[in-house]
């Protein structure tokens, strides 16, 4: 085993001060928009995943997608549930499984804030790149997701697919 640090350079250390940036400004100002619901972006986050599943989820299965502990998905669904956006029952075929759905509250409700919300990724983001830096970013943290082993929501296995244009 190598003893020696491998100190960041100079473009290592300004992409990770970046980094930084991002997550401990850019994601609070997030937050704003979610706020005054009473809700917070990891809750957002889970109603976003329930509402690209017409069939729900196990709860197992959400906590591996949204990276959370079982304890910490309890804590978070029960307060999508108490607010009407999301109901948790049993599974027909194995009563030991919990399925979480959306529910028509939560449907209106992520449909009201998602507009919100996209403004801000823009406003904080990609609104300061051009294309050519927008893909360079998507590549660059696809890279560092791919090799964490991201299971989020809507992150792209593999290449990207190019939209086809009408």
């Amino acid at each position: 085993m190598n003893d020696e640090t491998r100190w960041l350079n100079d473009t290592e250390r300004r992409a990770w001060m970046s980094l930084l940036a991002v997550v401990l400004v850019g994601f609070p100002e997030l937050e704003r928009t979610f706020r005054p619901h009473g809700l917070v972006h990891v809750e957002y986050g889970l109603l976003a995943a329930l509402s690209n599943e017409d069939e729900g989820l196990r709860l197992s299965e959400l906590a591996a997608q949204m990276n959370m502990s079982q304890s910490r998905l309890s804590h978070r669904m029960r307060k999508l549930v108490d607010l009407g956006y999301v109901e948790v029952s049993g599974d027909a075929c194995d009563g030991r499984v919990s399925i979480a759905r959306v529910t028509e509250a939560g449907r209106r409700f992520a449909e009201q804030v998602s507009p919100a919300h996209v403004a801000d990724v823009r406003r904080l983001i990609f609104d300061h790149l051009d294309e050519a830096q927008t893909a360079a970013l998507a590549d660059a943290l696809g890279a560092v997701a791919d090799r964490l082993g991201s299971t989020c929501p809507g992150a792209p296995k593999g290449p990207p697919v190019p939209k086809a244009r009408a």
